[in-house]
C-alpha cells in the first residue's frame, strides 16, 4: 500500500499529526497496533506546564506554546466532528503542606492558608497554602482521543487497526517501507509516533513507565461538584470532570510492560488523595486502569528529523503527550510540508542520546584536554602574543576569548570534558536551574573547579526586567557561596518571547541601568542593534553581547553587518552570542573583530561535544589571529603570486 505520509502509531500524538497533515493537503495513513492501549487513554488530561514546574527552558517554551494553541485547536476539532473534547481552562491549585521560603521562584500566585481555604473548601488539615496557576487547565483526554479519531475518519485519513509493525526497512539513509503483520506499507515520508513501543522498532532510549489511575464518583446526594479546579498535590493529582467523576493519578513505576492494577498502587493513590481532600473517602470507586508513558532518560520528547531523510520522530512525550499534542502536530507539519524547521526542535533532536563516533577524542577526560597550559592560553606564537592584548571585562583579565555554557549536555561528564577541551575561563550558569536542581543541572555547582573558572551567572528564563534584577542578585550570592567573593558578573537576559527567544531591548536596558547602579558588571544579551549597544555602553555595561542568529538555531552569522557596526563603535568588549553553529562561523565572527564568543548549543549538541569544544577553541584563536594580522585586500581581478620580472623567456 502506498501513501504520502505513513504514521506509525495511532495514539494522541499520531492522530494529532495525521489531522494537521491532512488539513494541509497530505494523503495520510495511520498504522495502529491497539488503539485502546494508547497512553492518551490512561492520562488525566491536565494542561499544567506551570503546575509541573518544568525547569528545562526549551521544554517549558514548548509546553507553553502548546497550551496557548489549545483553545483554537480543540475548537477546530469540535467543529469538524460535532463532539465535545471536555476542554476546561479551570486553573490549577497546587496545595502544599510546607510554606516555601521564596515565593518569587514560581510562575503562580501564592495563596496563604486562609485564602486557599476560601478558594477551595475541604482541603486536608495539614495544608498551609498553595499556588494558583490561572493559565493551566484540563481536557478530557479520553474524549479528546476519540474526537481526534473521529476527525481523522471524517477527513478521509486511512486508519489501519490491529497492525503490528515488525520491521522498518532502511537503505542508504532512507526508509523504503515498513513490514507488518498485514503486509508491506510504502510511503514518501514516515513518522514514528509509537510511544512506549518505539524502542521495539528503532534503537531509541524510550522505555515504558507504568502509571496506575482511578476514577471516583461524586455521591448522588451532592447537588454540585465540590471540586471546580484541578488539585495538583505533592504526591497525587485530583482532576474533577464536569460529569461528576473525579480522576486520581498517578503512580510512576519502572516495571516495563507489566500489566494490571495492583493493590499497593491503588492504595497509595487513595491514601494520598484522601489526605489532600478528605471527602473523597466517601466517594464510590468507579474504575481503575493503567497505562505506559513513553519515557526518555532526560524526560524530554524526541522530535523532528532523524538519521533517515524521510523519517520524522514524534515520540518520548512521557507525562506530557496530551499537553504537547497541538504543538507537536504543528511543528512537524511545518517541518515536513513547508520545510520550515523551528529552531526549538533542535533541543529535542534524537542525536542528544548518541555516543561519540570519534574514538580518538572521547567524552572522558584525556591528556589532549587536561593540559592547563594548552587550555588556558592561546597558541604560543611570540609575534602574535606581542601584538595581542588580554581580554579585560570589568575588573577581571582573561586569556581565553571563548566562553561556554553548561546547558543541553547529555551528561555531567560530557559537560566537564567539553569545558576542559574548550580552554575557556568563563562559564555561564543559569541561576534558576542550579537553584532548583533542574534536570541536567543536579550537582552542577560542585562539578567544576571554581578556583580556575570564573562563573558568569545568567538570568535565563526571566521575562521582565524585575525578574532579571531579582535573579541577578541571587546569582551574585551563589557565586559568593562558591568562593568567588568579588564576582559581580551577570549575563543579563530578558526574554519574554517564547517562540523566537529574542531579547527585549526595553526590559534589558531598564534592568541594566539598575544592576549597574548596584555594582554589577553587566554583560547584556541583545539583538544586534548598534543604537541599543551604544546606549548600554553609556549606562555602564561591561560588555555587549549581540546575537549572531536566534539562540540555539545554529544558523551562523545572520547579523554580521550590524555586529561589525557595533564593533567599530564600541569602547567595551563585544562578545558575539547565540547562533554560531560551526568552527568556521566562530572564526568568521572573530575575524570581524569581536573580542570574544559565547558558544553553548553548537558544542553541547554536537555528536562529540568535547571534540567540538576543542575545535571551537582553535577556531576562536585562529579568527582572532587573522583579525590582528590584517587580511589581504579584495581585488576585482586576478593577481599573480609570483613576480614576472627576472623570468626566463624564449629566444
Amino acid at each position: 500500500m502506498n501513501t504520502d505520509i505513513l504514521i506509525i502509531g495511532g495514539g494522541i500524538i499520531g492522530l494529532a499529526c495525521a489531522v494537521e497533515l491532512k488539513l494541509r493537503g497530505e494523503n495520510v495513513t495511520v498504522l495502529c497496533r491497539n488503539f485502546t492501549e494508547a497512553a492518551g487513554h490512561a492520562a488525566a488530561g491536565m494542561l499544567a506546564p506551570d503546575a509541573e514546574n518544568i525547569a528545562h527552558e526549551a521544554m517549558l517554551t514548548l509546553s507553553k506554546r502548546s497550551l496557548y494553541l489549545y483553545p483554537e485547536w480543540v475548537g477546530k476539532l469540535e467543529e469538524l466532528t460535532g463532539l465535545n473534547t471536555g476542554y476546561w481552562p479551570c486553573g490549577i491549585v497546587a496545595p502544599v503542606s510546607q510554606k516555601p521560603s521564596n515565593h518569587s521562584q514560581s510562575p503562580g500566585y501564592w495563596l496563604d492558608k486562609a485564602t486557599i481555604e476560601q478558594y477551595q473548601q475541604g482541603l486536608g488539615s495539614d495544608i498551609v497554602g498553595g499556588w494558583w496557576y490561572a493559565e493551566n487547565g484540563q481536557v478530557n483526554n479520553q474524549a479528546l482521543i476519540q474526537v481526534l479519531r473521529s476527525a481523522a475518519e471524517s477527513l478521509g485519513i486511512e486508519f489501519q487497526d490491529g497492525v503490528n509493525v515488525e520491521a522498518i526497512l532502511q537503505q542508504q539513509s532512507q526508509i523504503m517501507g515498513v513490514q507488518t503483520n498485514k503486509g508491506l506499507f510504502h510511503a514518501g515520508h514516515y513518522i514514528l509516533a509509537a510511544g512506549a513501543w518505539s524502542n521495539q522498532l528503532l534503537p531509541l532510549p524510550v522505555r515504558p513507565c507504568k502509571g496506575q489511575m482511578l476514577r471516583l464518583r461524586v455521591p448522588g446526594i451532592v447537588q454540585e461538584i465540590p471540586l471546580t479546579r484541578v488539585l495538583y498535590g505533592e504526591n497525587v493529582y485530583i482532576v474533577p470532570r464536569k460529569d461528576g467523576s473525579i480522576i486520581v493519578g498517578a503512580t510512576v513505576e519502572e516495571v516495563g510492560f507489566t500489566p494490571n492494577n495492583t493493590a499497593a498502587g491503588i492504595q497509595n493513590l487513595l491514601n494520598h488523595c484522601t489526605r489532600l481532600y478528605p471527602s473523597l473517602a466517601d466517594y464510590s470507586l468507579e474504575e481503575m486502569w493503567w497505562g505506559f508513558r513513553p519515557a526518555t532518560p532526560d524526560e524530554l520528547p524526541i522530535l523532528g528529523e532523524s538519521y533517515c531523510q524521510n523519517l520524522t520522530m514524534a515520540t518520548g512525550h512521557y507525562r506530557n503527550g496530551v499537553l504537547l499534542a497541538p504543538v507537536t502536530a504543528k511543528l512537524l507539519a511545518d517541518l515536513i510540508v513547508s520545510q520550515k524547521p523551528d529552531p526549538l526542535l533542535s533541543h529535542f533532536h534524537y542525536s542528544r542520546f548518541e555516543h561519540s563516533p570519534v574514538p580518538n577524542i572521547p567524552f572522558t577526560h584525556s591528556a589532549n584536554f587536561t593540559d592547563s597550559k594548552a587550555n588556558n592560553s592561546y597558541l604560543k606564537f611570540p609575534e602574535f602574543n606581542q601584538i595581542d592584548s588580554e581580554l579585560k571585562i570589568g575588573h577581571k583579565v582573561f586569556h581565553s576569548r571563548l566562553m561556554t555554557g553548561t546547558g543541553k549536555y547529555r551528561s555531567m561528564g560530557e559537560m566537564q570534558a567539553s569545558i576542559n577541551a574548550s580552554g575557556c575561563q568563563i562559564v555561564t550558569v543559569a541561576v534558576r536551574r542550579v537553584q532548583t536542581n533542574a534536570p541536567g543541572h543536579e550537582g552542577l555547582a560542585e562539578s567544576l573547579d571554581w578556583g580556575k573558572i570564573w562563573m558568569l551567572p545568567n538570568t535565563a528564563g526571566c521575562q521582565t526586567a524585575q525578574e532579571a534584577i531579582r535573579v541577578a542578585r541571587l546569582g551574585r550570592e551563589m557565586a559568593k557561596l562558591l568562593g568567588q567573593e568579588d564576582n559581580n558578573f551577570v549575563k543579563l537576559e530578558v526574554i519574554p518571547d517564547p517562540k523566537y527567544l529574542l531579547p527585549d531591548p526595553i526590559g534589558t536596558l531598564e534592568a541594566a541601568e539598575q544592576l549597574v547602579k548596584e555594582g554589577f558588571a553587566v554583560l547584556p544579551y541583545i539583538n544586534a542593534d548598534p543604537i541599543l549597544a551604544k546606549r548600554l555602553e553609556e549606562v555602564g555595561c561591561a560588555t555587549v553581547m549581540p546575537l549572531a542568529a536566534p539562540i540555539g538555531s545554529g544558523q551562523g552569522l545572520k547579523t554580521s553587518a550590524n555586529i561589525q557596526i557595533i564593533i567599530e563603535n564600541s569602547k567595551i568588549p563585544v562578545v558575539v552570542d547565540a547562533g554560531i553553529g560551526s568552527p568556521s562561523e566562530a572564526a568568521q565572527a572573530m575575524e570581524l573583530g569581536a573580542d570574544a564568543l559565547l558558544i553553548n548549543s553548537a558544542i553541547a549538541l554536537a555528536q562529540n561535544a568535547p571534540a567540538m569544544a576543542y575545535a571551537m577553541k582553535l577556531a576562536t584563536a585562529a579568527g582572532r589571529m587573522a583579525y590582528l594580522s590584517g587580511r589581504m585586500p579584495i581585488k576585482e581581478y586576478a593577481s599573480a603570486s609570483s613576480p614576472t620580472t627576472g623570468t626566463i623567456t624564449s629566444l
